[in-house]
């Protein structure tokens, strides 16, 4: 069985945001961590590997530096590691991305792809989902708990005030959620493996079946018109009732958002 998980870099907030002109996130000036909600995905098939013998290989889409968290994820224990990276691509929106991503997947042989549900660099959900859509699977997004069964996978998958068990033939995508498990921490002789290995580097021309004007910032259609690393919040709803009356309210909006 052959499981292929897309980690993402992200910038850690903790040491600040910086934007370039063009309103993209300035990542090269950056403090950068794996993404939470795909190392929760790298465990999760960490934990398949360990139940089945599985084979994990990672893959990423950035720049060069990106290198740190393919090594921190093969030091858990994954297999092998893919960077993907090239200036053509830079300044790729969640479409343009998908779309690289996708072009890399096509290289590899899968039975499972597993990815996180969102970035916290842009916490869209996109990516995931697009990179099925382009590579025809199906897909489970928001995944809290996963089985292998043959050569089905069964998802227990977080929707709103409830959960849906569902089960898909592989090959299939999974979004994962940071709630799915506890990762594993990186062990003393996973570092020193990890770092006598060969990361994989591809570019454009290592990519199937993809055309130039979906790539990068020129092939992105979403176009940022501002970006600031702080946003104002509103002052949200203010009420003045009595102690009965705010139970009231309270116990109506708790029961409208799904709470109780």
């Amino acid at each position: 069985m052959n499981i292929v998980v897309c980690i993402k870099q992200v910038p850690d907030t903790k040491g600040g945001v910086k934007f370039n002109p063009d309103g993209t996130l300035d990542r090269a000036s950056m403090l950068a961590i794996m993404n939470p909600d795909d190392k929760a995905g790298l465990e999760a098939a960490l934990r398949i590997k360990d139940e089945t013998g599985a084979k994990v290989t990672v893959l990423t889409m950035g720049l060069p530096k990106a290198d740190a968290i393919l090594r921190e994820a093969m030091a858990m224990g994954a297999d092998d590691a893919v960077l993907v990276t090239d200036r053509v691509l830079g300044g790729a929106d969640t479409w343009a991305t998908s779309t690289t991503i996708a072009g890399a997947l096509r290289n590899l042989d899968y039975d499972l792809i597993i990815t996180g549900r969102q970035a916290i660099d842009g916490d869209t959900a996109q990516v995931g989902p697009q990179i099925a859509v382009h590579l025809g699977l199906p897909v489970i997004s928001y995944a809290e708990d996963i089985k292998v069964e043959g050569d089905s996978v069964v998802v227990k998958r977080q929707y709103e005030d409830r959960y849906h068990t569902i089960k898909a033939k592989m090959p299939c995508l999974i979004t994962a959620l940071s709630e799915l498990n506890e990762p594993r921490y990186m062990t003393p002789g996973g570092i020193f493996d990890a770092f006598d290995k060969e990361v994989t580097v591809w570019g454009r021309a290592d990519l199937k079946d993809v055309d130039d004007s979906d790539l990068g910032l020129k092939g992105s259609p979403t176009k940022i018109a501002k970006a600031s690393d702080k946003v104002p919040k509103g002052a949200g709803e203010k009420v003045n009732l009595d102690p009965t009356e705010s139970v009231n309210y309270l116990m109506e909006k708790f029961k409208e958002k799904h709470i109780i």
